[in-house]
């Protein structure tokens, strides 16, 4: 397709995915990078049978809220898709979508919008995943995110999103890996900029040579970056040295250690934020045992341990509880306590006196745990979402089933210049 002619559009909404709809022949086509009254010419990426896909080349009359962006890669680069858009306009596209699919999907809404969370604008994505490819009509090794409706890796150089220091190493990285007798057989980087260290985990499909090895240990001595290997699968993951810091980030007076790989929320400053959030509406005291669902590391549940009586953390990953079990000892909390358990199937692990439940599912939500529940004795539920569509679906199982009522509900901005809607609402009886 990328030797068809360039298509004219007039571009008349935005998707929940924020791009561009328009009609050409009768077909639907989802424009990536124009914003709606805009007229573009795009470049079709995909044909389907009852609509098609593409990619802003032009814009040849601007919406008038239409902004520069402040990245030379974002018109190409798949890692951000509204940097188009100003931040406020970015909120108030995101809200629509929630209080959208709320009305539509679970035919509700909430008593009262909570102010949305937000932060920095760029330098906020503290974990990354970064494709690598060596290019040779590039001039070697590519190292980044995919482009906008592409299977290639985008020529960058820099990535303003990206927390430092990883931002401006995209170039270094290149150059590295480029150096490596192995270059064509590193398919993947992944880093995480915790509050007291960076790692860095090379992905390797074949033996790293003592010069590599050597050049790898010297990239990480010049940026202070602790270098981490991986040969295999995850179990696989080793530091290329011994003296490799425990990662660790700071919520609400809590020291939540955690490995390179491990999942922490991707954007500090709105985890705080949330954090204090869901604190407040959940409003535990020392007579709730509060219920913590996909718990994770301890996020939620350790800050929620220092207000109630007892707090219970289930999680379907054995790794993060024997994890989320030793950042409560490390900090001294001793009335929190957690299980493992697949909350798709398995709901034995629940205690029976309840009385607050936290949920913060990934993507698939948390349908099949709802719906097995018993939830008689709990008052408040908090919901944190990172799929708006989950949380309308799942929304409406807690008001019909479980007789709620949606009191209040906001987004939060855990990725600026991107579609993702995370969001939090509160359930009461």
């Amino acid at each position: 397709m990328a030797n068809d002619p360039l298509l004219t559009l007039e571009i008349e909404r935005l998707t929940h995915e924020g791009r561009g709809v328009a009609h050409l022949n009768g077909k639907t086509v989802f424009v990536t990078g124009a914003l709606p009254g805009e007229q573009v010419l795009a470049r079709r990426v995909r044909k389907h049978r009852r609509y098609e896909e593409a990619v802003t080349v032009e814009v040849q009359r601007a919406a008038e809220i239409r902004v520069a962006e402040q990245c030379a890669h974002a018109a190409v680069c798949g890692g951000c898709s509204l940097q188009h858009m100003p931040a406020d306009e970015q909120i108030r596209f995101k809200q629509s979508v929630l209080a959208d699919l709320f009305q539509h999907q679970a035919h509700i809404q909430p008593a009262r919008w909570l102010a949305p969370l937000t932060g920095p604008a760029f330098g906020y994505r503290r974990r990354m995943r970064l494709a690598a490819k060596h290019v040779e009509a590039k001039g070697g090794v590519l190292v980044g995110f995919r482009e906008k409706g592409g299977r290639y890796l985008t020529d960058m150089h820099a990535c303003p999103v990206l927390a430092a220091p990883m931002g401006e190493l995209i170039q270094p990285l290149r150059d590295l890996l480029g150096g490596l007798s192995i270059a064509g057989q590193i398919p993947q980087l992944e880093a995480a900029v915790a509050d007291n260290a960076v790692a860095l985990v090379v992905r390797h499909l074949a033996d790293l040579s003592h010069s590599d090895v050597a050049s790898l240990q010297a990239f990480g001595q010049l940026h202070a970056i602790d270098i981490w290997l991986q040969p295999g699968g995850p179990a696989t993951i080793h530091p290329l040295s011994g003296d490799a810091r425990t990662l660790s980030y700071e919520v609400d007076g809590i020291t939540l250690e955690f490995s390179p790989v491990d999942f922490t929320q991707v954007n500090n400053d709105i985890n705080r934020q949330m954090v204090a959030q869901a604190m407040a509406l959940l409003d535990a005291g020392p007579d709730d045992h509060v219920l913590d669902l996909f718990c994770g590391l301890g996020n939620f549940s350790l800050p929620l341990a220092r207000r109630a009586r007892f707090v219970t953390g289930i999680e379907g990953d054995a790794g993060l509880v024997a994890l989320a079990t030793r950042n409560a000892a490390n900090n001294g909390i001793t009335n929190a306590a957690f299980k493992v358990a697949d909350l798709t199937k398995d709901m034995s692990a629940v205690p029976a006196d309840i009385s607050r439940v936290l949920l913060d599912p990934p993507r698939s939500g948390a349908l099949e745990a709802l719906q097995a529940m018993n939830l008689h004795g709990v008052d408040r539920v908090v919901y944190v979402s990172c799929n708006p569509m989950t949380l309308a679906r799942d929304s409406e199982v807690l008001v019909k089933q479980h007789g709620y009522r949606l009191t209040a509900a906001g987004v939060m901005d855990m990725f600026p210049h991107t579609a993702h809607v995370e969001s939090m609402a509160l359930f009461e009886r």
